[in-house]
């Protein structure tokens, strides 16, 4: 994994500064996310370690699978079947979304609740976190049936557990003192 992302890191610099340069950011960033998925496939990966296709014939087919992309897109998966590096797309498409968070001043966060939330709840959500920070908040929901009720949210290295699940692991720790 560390090896992954340090050979991503690169890479996903590079298509940083020119999404940022052209001013493309949510084009590259829908493209990245594209590709990474189309890359995680066992189809990808035998087409990668195929020795009867040539770098050429990977990316085309990778690009052709992954929808829409720009010249330049194009070019950046071309570079990665010549080196080899068509599963790290991955790691590109989040470091590039960690840099493009930190450019435009957007926060990450992980909102896990025991059932599927609704946009009204979802941006209740949202607006206490961007109030509570002061900055833009982007969320993603997981849904855990494990928590039995409430959510549980992760911004960064911090964690807010309202769920049941937590409440009743914060008891049980007071009773056992």
């Amino acid at each position: 994994m560390a090896e992954s992302l340090t050979i991503a890191r690169p890479y996903a610099e590079a298509a940083f500064q020119i999404a940022r340069d052209t001013k493309t950011l949510p084009s590259w960033s829908d493209a990245l996310a594209r590709l990474a998925v189309v890359a995680g496939t066992e189809a990808a990966r035998e087409l990668v370690g195929n020795p009867q296709l040539s770098a050429e014939q990977v990316a085309a087919l990778c690009v052709e699978a992954a929808g829409p992309v720009n010249d330049q897109q194009k070019n950046l998966v071309r570079v990665l079947a010549d080196n080899g590096r068509i599963g790290v797309l991955a790691d590109i498409a989040r470091h590039f979304e960690r840099l493009r968070n930190d450019f435009e001043s957007v926060l990450e966060a992980e909102v896990t609740s025991a059932y599927p939330l609704d946009d009204g709840q979802l941006a209740t959500i949202v607006a206490s976190l961007e109030e509570k920070y002061r900055s833009s908040v982007k969320a993603h929901v997981v849904v855990d049936h494990d928590l039995i009720g409430g959510v549980s949210i992760r911004v960064g290295d911090e964690v807010m557990d309202a769920s049941v699940r937590g409440k009743l692991a914060q008891l049980a720790s007071t009773l056992r003192k």
